[in-house]
């Protein structure tokens, strides 16, 4: 590395050619980033630069319209951190510390010694949603890039484990099971890539093929909030959508929400503001999607897991599992019957009624029922879900990336 990966004068001008040479020939970026950020004794221009805050790099670098993926192992602080959060999708070695200021910023700031090892290390970064992937070191970093810029391409046919999908969605509704298992038996075998795996955990967000074919998955977690979606659930659904937008991937919603989260305590995130980038993302997302709904689909949660609305994706189909109401069934009986059933006297009495009333409004959500009032399209057997998504991309046709900006959370 030379000159520990600082950035000059003539490194700018360097960049900004490589840069300007992408974006003519429609290129992605590959961004290696480990470095300290700018050189403040960059003598060969100090005799004509103040402060070099004209410089066009970060602009010129944020605004390229193709794929960018950043790289960082070891530390990547200042500019170069800048530089790094602003790539589409951002991977980071085991070993790697990120941080808008280095040792010697943050002592020049009167802030304390510190060292670079307690700055922005990988595993806090990971739960903080900046890392999209984690890798064990550079090599293996490069080659998911290689996985990642291969996303355009058309692969070999796989196969899923169509079979286990009848089994994953349990009988009792009241029990949770492993969203991820569901995701690999309807993709290709091998081809499932995930992306922020430790962040905003009641989101699943990846890249996978179906018959060869690139798409995105956006899916609920049943095995955190029961699938509700909380603030970080939701920037991290809504980032995925532009990401996939910008490239130019269909996506697949796998639903099983009981709707957002609510409550006092998750207010104070600013939820309101977090979950509604679902909306916004649904609303310009101009590739295919199609909405799969495993089990619960309620409310606004739902709506927002299919693109704004069951209307709004290209398909919007259902397993027989699949239940769907414009809230949860129990906080709709206990609102909707609240002096019904208050006037029950006798405890034992009133929770057989509040259990009929449940059960009642959970037949008439049925899968099979709602798509009978066309609010979806079908009901599929779980077996066939893999052949219904192939066909439903297919008729939708080759998608175009948008190119638009991809936010940095």
């Amino acid at each position: 590395m030379v000159l520990a990966g600082t950035q000059g004068f003539y490194h700018h001008k360097k960049m900004d050619r490589l840069i300007e040479v992408a974006g003519r020939d429609g290129l992605p970026i590959v961004l290696f980033a480990e470095g300290g950020g700018g050189r403040p004794n960059d003598y060969d221009v100090a005799h004509f630069i103040t402060a070099g805050l004209n410089i066009t790099s970060f602009r010129n670098f944020a605004a390229h319209k193709g794929q960018k993926i950043g790289i960082v192992a070891g530390y990547c602080f200042a500019g170069n951190a800048a530089l790094f959060g602003v790539c589409d999708v951002r991977i980071a070695t085991k070993n790697s510390f990120v941080g808008m200021g280095g040792p010697a910023m943050i002592e020049g700031g009167g802030l304390g010694v510190v060292k670079p090892t307690e700055i922005g290390p990988s595993d806090v970064q990971d739960k903080n949603g900046l890392h999209d992937l984690v890798v064990a070191d550079e090599i293996d970093g490069v080659a998911a890039t290689k996985r990642l810029l291969g996303i355009s391409e058309i692969a070999d046919s796989g196969e899923g484990a169509t079979d286990a999908l009848r089994e994953i969605v349990p009988a009792d509704r009241t029990k949770a099971y492993d969203m991820r298992v569901a995701v690999q038996a309807v993709v290709d075998q091998g081809s499932w890539l995930e992306l922020r795996h430790g962040f905003g955990i009641g989101m699943i967000t990846g890249f996978a093929r179906i018959n060869g074919r690139a798409i995105g998955v956006l899916a609920n977690n049943p095995l955190h909030l029961g699938g509700a979606i909380d603030s970080e659930a939701g920037d991290k659904g809504a980032r995925f959508l532009q990401l996939c937008d910008a490239w130019g991937v269909p996506v697949l919603t796998l639903c099983d929400t009981p709707g957002f989260m609510v409550g006092p305590e998750i207010e104070t995130t600013g939820q309101v503001a977090h979950i509604s980038r679902l909306f916004l993302a649904g609303a310009h997302f101009e590739q295919p999607l199609v909405t799969i709904i495993l089990r619960k689909g309620y409310g606004l949660g739902a709506m927002a897991m299919a693109g704004g609305g069951f209307d709004r994706p290209h398909f919007c189909a259902a397993w027989p599992t699949g239940e769907v109401g414009a809230m949860g069934l129990e906080g709709a009986v206990r609102l909707g019957h609240r002096e019904q059933l208050a006037a029950i006297k006798n405890e034992n009495e009133r929770a057989k009624e509040y259990q009929r009333l449940v059960d009642r409004l959970y037949e008439k959500g049925k899968a099979l029922n709602a798509a009978s009032q066309l609010e979806f399209d079908a009901v599929i057997d779980p077996s066939e879900t893999r052949a219904f998504i192939d066909r439903a991309f297919t008729t939708a046709g080759a998608c175009i990336p948008s190119g638009r900006y991809v936010d940095a959370w």
